[in-house]
């Protein structure tokens, strides 16, 4: 049980020691990472792209930060410096911005290959600890990212550091987010696969139940018609409508069941006596990540979907999303 404790004691130091790194991060802030963003903006916006650069561990970073930055818009993309010695300096084009990353700034294998780099005469950012580095020198603008110290006791493994800096690069990616004006759907044309994908490009009308294979009955039927009618759609709900489709209600097998237990007259009375007045309604043209969040917030097994005149397209049932790989 002590290994345990001690253990968890030691867990609980790292996630604290990381955590006030990345919080005297978030604290020093100020007008050169604003300026980074210009920069990166810029270079964007001229036909360019983000070249993320760097070593080891804060090479592993870059290429998340690259993928992360590209995701939403801003192309961007990893080149290892070593690599870059042997051909790969060709990435490198008109208007792109060459972002190096190394906290001690003194990476030789980093350092020897950004003089070839600025001669192909682009700009270079640094994202390091003190711009009086090697690497501080060399560059064209600074981003001095200092933390207290790593979670690693030696305060030699990057650890905090590592951390700070995959959190900097989230906060760069959002903010060329909110300032490119970056929309879900433009999040799901770069997301064309997987669950992501489908949310923020299929619509409500995509994954619904057609009007004509629902159970759609007017407020006169009785409610043995409307189980007929639920039966042979084969769902667990009746949307209630009027002559021209207008949504008046739903009524469901749960509704039946309460129902049934205190009154033996149920199946001749009328259904729009017993039905839920206005259900929870989703348009036809809504995202389905609109849905999935309307179902999770109202916490409903069916969701009916009317056009842009209130009349009745179709029905979600939240059994159908996980066949569609949304839920």
């Amino acid at each position: 049980m002590s290994e345990k404790r001690d253990a968890l004691e030691l867990a609980r130091e790292v996630f604290d020691i990381e955590i006030e790194g990345v919080t005297a991060l978030r604290d020093e802030l100020g007008p050169s990472f604003a300026a980074l963003v210009d920069r990166c903006a810029a270079a964007v916006d001229a036909g360019g792209k983000i070249v993320l650069t760097g070593v080891g561990k804060s090479g592993y970073i870059g290429r998340k930060i690259a993928a992360t930055l590209s995701s939403v818009g801003n192309p961007a993309v990893f080149m290892h410096p070593v690599e870059a010695r042997h051909g790969d300096l060709g990435i490198l084009q008109k208007n792109d911005l060459l972002v190096a990353l190394s906290y001690s700034g003194e990476t030789e294998e980093l350092l020897v290959v950004l003089t070839p780099a600025k001669r192909l005469g682009v700009e270079l950012a640094a994202v390091t600890a003190s711009r009086n580095s090697t690497l501080g020198k060399m560059s064209d603008f600074v981003l001095e990212m200092p933390v207290p110290r790593e979670a690693c006791p030696f305060n030699l493994a990057p650890t905090t550091t590592t951390t700070a800096l995959l959190v900097l690069g989230d906060a760069l990616a959002m903010v060329l987010l909110n300032k490119h004006g970056f929309t879900k759907s433009d999040y799901g044309r770069r997301h064309p696969g997987g669950a992501i994908g489908r949310m923020v490009t299929m619509k409500a009308g995509d994954v619904m139940r057609k009007a004509a294979e629902i159970a759609l009955v007017a407020p006169e039927a009785t409610v043995r018609e409307t189980l007929y009618a639920m039966s042979h759609a084969r769902s667990g709900a009746a949307v209630v409508a009027d002559g021209e489709k207008r949504l008046l209600g739903i009524f469901t097998d749960g509704d039946f069941r309460r129902r049934a237990a205190d009154d033996d007259l149920v199946l001749t009375k009328r259904v729009g006596d017993l039905m839920t007045p206005n259900p929870v309604s989703i348009q036809a043209d809504a995202q389905v990540v609109e849905v999935i969040k309307l179902v999770e917030k109202r916490r409903v097994d069916d969701l009916v979907v009317v056009d842009g005149s209130g009349r009745v397209a179709g029905l979600i049932d939240i059994q159908d999303l996980p066949g569609l790989k949304l839920m």
